[in-house]
């Protein structure tokens, strides 16, 4: 494994906040220097031409001649076993200039703090939090550690739940061991599928079907029957919501068949070549309205800048694989969250009501997530 080190990953300001957060916890932090320090796995030695030519590559951004790698070390990485997307890109990147014995490149964040006292096992971990996103990143203690970012593991073997021996209660046990979050009218359904076919399901079979069947992907929630007070409900929360279109159609030219849906726009001027000489010109063309909504609840309730950023990507996804195709043009992004307990600014309406330990609060989520978004 090579270790490049590379600019700095913190501006000025970034720099000044994360010591900020780090001083308003208490944490006996005076300075911060952090750079990015890049790894690189090669299936034999590199020759000098090709060690110039991946330093090229790998001198981006500002340069501080004066770096100070005084201090604890923090070095936060892609977590081991997964494929990071620079390192998808900085990998094709470094085999397109003809470096094929670079099997991957991988980019780390080194973060050297000055304390004025020795950090504590706890104060160590409030500045772990602080610095990495524990859903896609870990925070070593070595540089030497970052070889694990290149060891591949043997593909493991799937197992099976014995239904048929231990009944039921198997799948029950399951359900739990996997983190499935299968409802109970879901797991008498496997069990009855199962039992049907006379055999026991794969562990893939039922991380597939909890996927598949999950409420993100079939809204099972706003697709379910409601009874109020004893009376069934003409219409789920799904058809609610579709009764507009259902009511007036008209101007509307697809809608809950596609990526998203198409009303009927405006006859405007388009310019590109002509398909006759090649030559760009003027088409007068009609130019339809396309409208999608997209929501990224959970994913950031944990990773609010990612969980966001995910969200937003998934809509222009959407947008651009509607009908023939279709081009984003503006978007507008929107949170509510419960009360934000700014420090020094609390409001005398809001209550501490907890949450659960995976999400973050709801003041992060208001100053990460719109970045994201």
């Amino acid at each position: 494994m090579l270790i490049l080190p590379g600019s700095t990953s913190l501006s000025e300001f970034a720099n000044q906040k994360l010591l900020d957060a780090c001083q308003t916890q208490g944490l006996p932090v005076t300075a911060i220097n952090a750079q990015y320090v890049h790894f690189i796995a090669v299936s034999t030695e590199l020759s000098d031409a090709q060690h110039a030519v991946l330093g090229k590559l790998l001198t981006y951004g500002p340069k501080r001649n004066d770096f100070d790698h005084a201090g604890e070390l923090f070095l936060v990485t892609p977590r081991f076993g997964t494929i990071s997307p620079w390192s998808s890109k900085a990998t094709d990147i470094a085999h397109n200039c003809g470096l094929s014995n670079v099997s991957k490149v991988e980019r780390g964040e080194a973060y050297y703090l000055t304390t004025s006292a020795y950090l504590t096992d706890e104060q160590r971990q409030q500045v772990k939090a602080l610095i990495h996103d524990r859903m896609t990143q870990v925070v070593l203690d070595d540089m030497d550690d970052a070889h694990n970012l290149f060891v591949t593991e043997a593909p493991g073997h799937f197992a099976s739940v014995d239904i048929l021996g231990q009944g039921k209660q198997a799948l029950v046990d399951a359900n739990i061991s996997y983190g499935l979050a299968l409802a109970d009218d879901e797991v008498d359904y496997l069990f009855t599928s199962f039992t049907r076919l006379k055999r026991n399901p794969n562990d893939i079979e039922l991380y597939m079907f909890a996927q598949a069947n999950s409420e993100h992907c079939r809204h099972k929630i706003f697709n379910a029957d409601w009874t109020i007070d004893g009376e069934v409900q003409p219409k789920s929360l799904f058809k609610m919501i579709k009764n507009t279109f259902a009511h007036t159609p008209e101007f509307v030219h697809s809608a809950y068949s596609d990526n998203a849906a198409v009303m009927e726009g405006n006859t405007a001027g388009r310019f590109f070549p002509s398909p006759v000489n090649h030559q760009y010109e003027y088409h007068a063309e009609a130019i339809d309205i396309l409208m999608k909504v997209e929501t990224h609840n959970h994913p950031t309730a944990i990773a609010p800048f990612a969980g966001a950023a995910t969200g937003s990507g998934g809509e222009i996804r959407d947008e651009g694989a509607t009908g023939r195709g279709s081009k984003p043009k503006a978007g507008l992004v929107g949170f509510s969250v419960s009360n934000l307990h700014i420090p020094g600014l609390i409001q005398p309406w809001e209550i501490a009501y907890g949450k659960p330990s995976r999400i973050v609060s709801a003041l992060d989520i208001m100053l990460e997530g719109p970045l994201g978004g």
